[in-house]
């Protein structure tokens, strides 16, 4: 049994193949949260690593974050929503970067945000990911996103 329905198109454009099936090819970059981004400031603003004992084993102010070494890379993006960017142009600090020195057992991550959302995977699966410092040549307004 086929997942799409036969002759099914969807709003297929113009996407050098790279466009999956029942996606539409996005041109500016929708924003979809449950609420709006929270207003944080950045003299406040903090990353913070701890350990499954609770202790803290890294912490960075905005400064030193935007201090880490970046990376750019350029990325499609697919979204649940039915949305695809192609060739997204990103740059941030590497999770590796930020787990480098981390003393854990885990196996697992809960990653907390300051709009009160709360997330967890495996480390695995963080391993090789970014937080996004900027996109397209624009820094993120507020504090960096997952990437």
């Amino acid at each position: 049994m086929s997942v799409i329905s036969r002759g099914f198109s969807g709003r297929r454009r113009s996407d050098d193949g790279r466009l999956p099936p029942g996606q539409y090819l996005e041109r500016g970059f929708p924003i979809l949260q449950a609420t709006p981004t929270p207003a944080v400031d950045t003299r406040k603003w903090q990353f913070t690593i701890t350990t499954e004992d609770g202790a803290t084993a890294r912490r960075w102010d905005w400064n030193e974050f935007k201090a880490l070494p970046a990376e750019r890379l350029t990325k499609d993006i697919h979204c649940v929503t039915k949305w695809t960017k192609l060739d997204t142009d990103w740059r941030g600090v590497s999770c590796d970067v930020l787990l480098d020195g981390v003393d854990t057992s885990a196996g697992y991550v809960m990653a907390r945000s300051y709009g009160g959302y709360t997330t967890n995977l495996p480390l695995a699966d963080l391993r090789g990911c970014w937080f996004r410092t900027c996109t397209s040549g624009s820094p993120p307004s507020g504090s960096p996103a997952w990437t």
